[in-house]
């Protein structure tokens, strides 16, 4: 029973989105597979936590959008998210719910908070960044980069990033209790998952900086993401031709995992 409700609450709310634009087809047919496994695999602790970070992030894609429209441009993902977006914000965070259900422990719980809070730090950093009056500044060296650059971080961005993970830890604490999970206090959960997602949202900006493909327009000479800005095929700039964003996205969320998991110091 639990896996037919997972696969109509997940095709409802995959099939709201898709409807307006904020999933691809493709999107539309990963986000029900995976909220499926969440539920059936899991419990409203995993399908509860995974919808708190799309409901809060695919309002905040569309915040103000008129005023992030140009910088999306040059971003390799933007509000419409396709398959390998919602992969890698979420494959990772499925097979810690499939494990867990395998071999239920705490330390599952953990590592899925911080893989959570991660991508949902690094979405609202992005979204509520690039609406900071102030330009970013290398994650680096301090320099300041211009607005939509990989690797900028600003102080609204930080603090949004804070704020996205101590909301995932708080919404697991709740979801957690109300299904019954092994109960963690909820200045332990907000704790871990606002350190877990900044740590996370820092790790994708360093590797932004440092090894993620980039490339640049050879018209307005800006560092993109994109394979065509302004109406041209941009060329290759710096980074590992295999290191995508999708993937700079999982290997920080791993990051982030890792880093909640210390958190069961707290525990033991």
């Amino acid at each position: 029973m639990d896996w037919i409700i997972g696969l109509l609450s997940a095709a409802v709310v995959a099939g709201a989105a898709f409807y307006k634009k904020s999933l691809t087809l493709s999107g539309f047919a990963a986000a029900v597979l995976m909220g499926t496994v969440y539920y059936g695999a899991g419990n409203l602790f995993w399908f509860g936590t995974l919808l708190l970070f799309f409901i809060t992030s695919t309002l905040l894609s569309r915040f103000k959008k008129e005023r992030k429209a140009e910088l999306e441009k040059s971003y390799a993902k933007t509000g419409n998210r396709d398959a390998g977006q919602v992969w890698a914000n979420g494959g990772l965070g499925m097979l810690l719910c499939l494990g867990y259900a395998i071999w239920p422990h705490v330390a599952w719980q953990l590592a899925f908070v911080g893989v959570m809070a991660t991508v949902t730090s690094d979405t609202w950093a992005t979204e509520f960044g690039s609406l900071s009056r102030k330009p970013p500044r290398s994650v680096l060296t301090g320099k300041v980069l211009a607005p939509g650059t990989s690797g900028g971080v600003s102080v609204l961005g930080t603090a949004a990033a804070l704020a996205g993970g101590i909301l995932i830890g708080i919404g697991a604490w709740g979801f957690g209790h109300t299904v019954g999970m092994p109960e963690l206090p909820l200045w332990l959960w907000a704790l871990i998952g606002g350190i877990s997602g900044s740590a996370g949202a820092f790790a994708d900006s360093y590797l932004g900086a440092t090894v993620q493909l980039m490339r640049s327009c050879p018209v307005c000479k800006r560092e993109v993401e994109v394979d065509t800005h302004c109406g041209q095929t941009t060329v290759y700039m710096r980074g590992w031709h295999w290191m995508s964003n999708d993937r700079v996205n999982s290997i920080s969320s791993i990051f982030g995992g890792l880093v909640a998991l210390a958190g069961i110091f707290f525990i033991l």
